[in-house]
């Protein structure tokens, strides 16, 4: 049987402990990987989520304000002008100035540019979103030497809910080995504002685009289930015995999963051994 009885008990188990020493551990992390690079800082893509929040203030923590930038890059048709406001407040509130990007004028030349683009062509376009604001960073990491600064979480990173080479295109992942309910814990630690750190998670991709949503699972299930069966290495009859999950709530992780396996590796090419008879 499951350690845990319920998914609140998991929960519970995941947030509620000392962070001092992992904060201390992200922050070091940041400044190693900084030096280690012979850079100057990093820059962050700000959302207005809670993911974006928790990496900058680590990264301020870690780094001092001096050394961080951010971009805030929306697209007036799918971004809140809610979550604008929260990035560039929050930004401010630690002492950087952000740089503000209004990309709907790049995605409109992109979109105009492709021969085969349709006004139907939701998700295309809005991956194509999260790559230009890839490329915009990189830009901003060139010019100043600085590293990118990815806010992938632990969720995210293992069901593979981020787009590739686009929020997945990044130097450094600070917040990988944390939980999206460890996150919310962390940000709020971290003295992120609480209408942030409980905001409901999206990549605003798409107009109304709400993870939970798209996933049909909350992010409390997914975290239960992959600390289960990954980290616990309980069997998934095991975890089904778990109050509030579900065998096909497992069966959709784990399948999500393995077919998110190539986002989480480096491109495959042929052994060496072709060259040899």
């Amino acid at each position: 049987m499951a350690e845990f009885a319920s998914v609140d008990d998991v929960i519970k188990y995941l947030v509620e402990r000392d962070w001092s020493k992992p904060i201390d551990k992200i922050t070091s992390f940041i400044k190693s990987k900084v030096d280690e690079a012979g850079a100057d800082g990093v820059v962050v893509g700000l959302s207005g989520g809670v993911d974006s929040a928790l990496s900058f203030t680590l990264a301020v923590k870690a780094l001092g304000s001096d050394n961080v930038k951010t971009l805030v890059m929306p697209d007036q048709r799918v971004t809140p002008k809610e979550d604008v406001n929260d990035a560039i407040e929050l930004s401010k509130s630690f002492g950087v100035q952000p740089h503000i990007i209004d990309i709907s004028p790049i995605v409109d030349v992109y979109t105009s540019s492709i021969p085969v683009h349709e006004e139907t062509d939701t998700m295309p376009v809005g991956n194509l979103r999260a790559r230009i604001r890839m490329t915009l960073l990189y830009y901003y990491a060139n010019k100043y030497n600085l590293l990118v600064l990815g806010t992938g979480d632990r969720s995210e990173i293992l069901i593979g809910y981020f787009t590739k080479y686009g929020d997945g295109g990044v130097d450094i992942l600070p917040i990988g080995a944390l939980y999206k309910s460890q996150v919310r814990k962390a940000a709020e630690i971290m003295g992120v504002p609480k209408k942030i750190a409980y905001k409901p998670s999206s990549p605003r991709l798409v107009p109304g685009h709400l993870a939970e949503k798209e996933l049909g699972i909350t992010y409390d299930i997914v975290d239960a289930v992959l600390h289960l069966y990954f980290d616990r290495k309980l069997s998934k009859e095991n975890v089904c015995s778990v109050d509030g999950i579900e065998c096909s709530h497992v069966d959709r992780i784990i399948a999500r999963y393995n077919a998110t396996h190539h986002k989480r590796t480096i491109p495959p090419s042929p052994s060496i051994e072709i060259w040899y008879p």
